[in-house]
């Protein structure tokens, strides 16, 4: 037993093994590894945001506690961000939706996901494709998780502008996102 837990110690690090990307927000710095290999279409595609700088200065409009952050499609203001054409959904096949990992949003189309992501919060494994089309993971936090336990203690309400709950009160801001150079 002990030996399967070591090696799956030593693989887990190479699960990703993609770019790394540090968002910074306006409480604190989240560090995500995305993953290339697993998710290739929707990782290209959430670096042309990255690239565009469009995710900057955006926010998170949605926090349920225990189970999602979601973010990168409104401004501060509560307009929709323009996006890019959809993405093919990834995740027949892909990497689960577990606590810490980031995935697309997209509406009831199963290849709808253009500019918005989320972050797990638990393990959620309804979002998996199982039967159906799931939600594409395309990353994990390495680093600032602890900030994202942090949104999900903020407090939310009803917003008459997006006509939706669950919308922090006081805005979470992405200040920025930033493509982390190799090592």
């Amino acid at each position: 037993m002990k030996k399967l837990w070591l090696l799956a110690m030593l693989i887990a690090p190479l699960a990703f093994a993609g770019p790394k990307v540090r968002m910074e927000t306006n409480h604190g710095n989240i560090v995500v590894e995305l993953a290339s290999k697993q998710a290739p279409q929707t990782v290209k595609n959430f670096l042309r945001y990255v690239a565009d700088g469009s995710y900057d200065g955006s926010i998170f409009h949605r926090v349920i506690q225990d189970f999602v952050v979601q973010g990168g499609g409104y401004n501060q203001q509560f307009q929709q961000l323009p996006t890019f054409d959809p993405v093919v959904n990834e995740s027949k096949g892909g990497l689960p939706n577990k606590r810490g990992s980031i995935a697309m949003a997209r509406t009831q189309a199963v290849d709808s996901a253009t500019r918005q992501f989320y972050f797990n919060l638990v393990d959620n494994n309804n979002l998996n494709a199982n039967a159906g089309a799931g939600y594409t993971v395309f990353g994990q936090v390495v680093q600032g998780m602890e900030v994202l336990d942090k949104l999900a203690q903020v407090q939310t309400g009803y917003s008459p502008i997006l006509r939706a709950n669950d919308v922090p009160t006081s805005p979470i801001i992405l200040k920025k996102v930033v493509l982390l150079a190799d090592k």
